[in-house]
């Protein structure tokens, strides 16, 4: 790990004045994702600024939806009364991610930040334009189970690993954030991540030094809400494919460089679509490479199966 300086942050707005005037500033919250990254290099701060103590960690109602602050852990969130009773998807996501220690650890700001588990982005050895841009991408060419079907480039084909955020994306949630400059923004979730194209080093639409401070949930919606993932092993293991579903709308993980809103099977389950002509429709672009192939079946049935049961029909 390569020397860094810390501070730890008094309040928000100093945090993102300290981000944006000093060279090389990083957040830190839980560290679960950044501190990995360092202690292989692959990230190398020149400064950490801590932001655990900030009270950010309330989880408390907005209207008639529910306010998280960026603070609030993963296990918090998971197990709050008001998320278990009426977002139960955003429950079912976040206990299918990770383990139960990083679950202790890990903050809903931290989560929405985590960068990819791609095997060539994790080794410095090999090329990987997320790394280091205009490097080239070596999974195009190399070990691509684990890769992107929708709206990958020639430059990038790392998926999102994070089942949080594909469950918030399906609620229409928003984030709230504070900019260097002191003011607030709120925009929705699903804006937040950016498609690789040409720049996949460039992750979010967030500008430098600002911080991520809370998520905001809408009411619930009508309709049952259902989160389910494959993969590997029961634990500690990313998707190959996962689905949130919540009353109308639908999101999917494991398949894209951010968390993927399905629009187009939305649109046709509201056109009286079943859900297996929906998730075909959503699925007609989609690309594979080498190894991911499987991802296209597994997807299709693994959505239409998930749409099916928080509809309460019988699979």
């Amino acid at each position: 790990m390569k020397p860094f300086t810390y501070e730890r942050a008094a309040d928000a707005r100093a945090a993102v004045k300290a981000a944006a005037e000093t060279p090389g500033a990083r957040f830190i919250a839980g560290g679960t994702n950044l501190l990995d990254l360092m202690k292989l290099e692959i990230e190398a701060p020149q400064h950490l600024i801590d932001v655990s103590r900030l009270p950010m960690a309330a989880i408390e109602a907005e209207g008639e939806g529910l306010r998280i602050g960026a603070m609030a852990t993963n296990s918090q969130v998971a197990g709050h009364a008001e998320v278990r009773r009426r977002y139960p998807v955003l429950t079912q996501a976040i206990v299918s991610g990770a383990s139960g220690q990083l679950r202790n650890r890990a903050t809903t700001g931290g989560n929405l930040m985590q960068r990819t588990r791609c095997p060539y982005f994790y080794d410095a050895s090999k090329p990987c334009n997320k790394r280091e841009p205009g490097a080239g991408c070596a999974a195009l060419e190399g070990v691509s189970r684990e890769t992107a079907i929708l709206g990958a480039s020639h430059a990038c084909v790392a998926v999102h690993p994070s089942d949080m955020a594909v469950a918030l994306v399906a609620l229409d949630a928003e984030v709230e954030t504070l900019t260097p400059s002191g003011e607030a923004r709120r925009f929705p979730l699903m804006e937040l991540h950016r498609l690789p194209g040409e720049t996949p080093h460039l992750e979010t639409h967030l500008i430098p030094g600002e911080l991520i401070t809370a998520v905001v949930l809408p009411p619930p919606p009508e309709g049952g809400q259902r989160y389910r993932k494959a993969r590997d092993r029961a634990s500690y293991a990313t998707a190959h494919a996962s689905i949130a579903v919540a009353g109308g709308k639908v999101a999917l993980g494991g398949v894209a460089h951010k968390p993927w809103r399905a629009v187009t099977a939305e649109a046709a389950l509201a056109a009286g679509a079943s859900p297996d002509e929906a998730m075909t429709a959503e699925l007609a672009e989609a690309q594979a490479i080498g190894e991911n192939a499987f991802k296209l079946p597994l997807t299709a049935r693994l959505g239409a199966a998930t749409i099916r049961e928080a509809r309460g029909e019988t699979p």
